[in-house]
């Protein structure tokens, strides 16, 4: 293992622990020598790396980190591009700004060596099948889930029938012909998925719903299923 492959499996260590860990455990996990592990600490938090602790008192990687000048696989990076590709492609307009900025941001870190292999990756993500039309502003959707917060939707179902819905969303679905938004409805008093390009308006309340969203995604896998999503065109 070089040393650049060594020092980013020290992050990816450090990162799945939320409490100090010694530096023991931390060499046993990462395959070195206690010696070793000290220097690659030091190294890392003079690249900037915020962790915290020293010898014997254990050591802890707070949150916000950017990676260092760390090497990739070329496996890696073409992972990386085809999947920015794909949401550049099948996205909304602001998360596709959002991959185009991943790529230069990892660009700006990566070795020149590695950089042409980046640009020049042969993965390709062919033309959607065809434009989603929606009526909403995905982005205010993917802010209400990241705040919790409850909306009210005039939606029109499969028979063309409109209600007006107060929801909580928890999830958004992207799929070639379709978005798809996993919500909890007050009306129905049960988890309902609706279509975006059956959203005739989207209104914010700013009030943030009374559970949590990761157990309302964890109790919809349970009631529902991921199978539920899988044919958006039964929704």
């Amino acid at each position: 293992m070089s040393r650049s492959e060594r020092l980013l499996e020290l992050i990816q260590t450090l990162r799945r622990h939320r409490r100090p860990v010694s530096g023991q455990r931390l060499a046993e996990e990462t395959g070195v020598s206690l010696r070793t592990l000290y220097r690659d600490v030091a190294t890392l938090q003079a690249q900037g790396a915020d962790i915290e602790g020293e010898p014997g008192m254990g050591y802890i990687l707070k949150p916000g980190f950017l990676l260092p000048p760390l090497m990739f696989s070329e496996d890696e990076i073409e992972a990386l591009v085809l999947g920015s590709r794909w949401v550049a492609n099948r996205t909304d307009s602001e998360l596709s700004r959002a991959a185009a900025n991943v790529l230069a941001k990892i660009a700006a870190v990566l070795p020149d060596d590695l950089k042409p292999k980046l640009e020049s990756s042969n993965l390709l993500i062919p033309p959607a099948y065809n434009e989603v039309k929606d009526a909403v502003d995905l982005s205010l959707v993917r802010k209400a889930i990241r705040n919790e917060h409850m909306v009210d939707i005039g939606y029109v179902d499969a028979a063309g029938a409109e209600t007006q819905r107060r929801i909580w969303p928890f999830a958004l679905g992207y799929y070639d012909r379709v978005r798809v938004i996993a919500a909890w409805c007050e009306m129905r008093n049960d988890f309902r998925n609706f279509r975006t390009d059956r959203i005739q308006r989207m209104e914010g309340q700013g009030k943030r719903y009374p559970r949590r969203k990761a157990e309302l995604l964890k109790a919809w896998r349970i009631a529902e299923g991921v199978a539920d999503l899988q044919n958006p065109d039964n929704i």
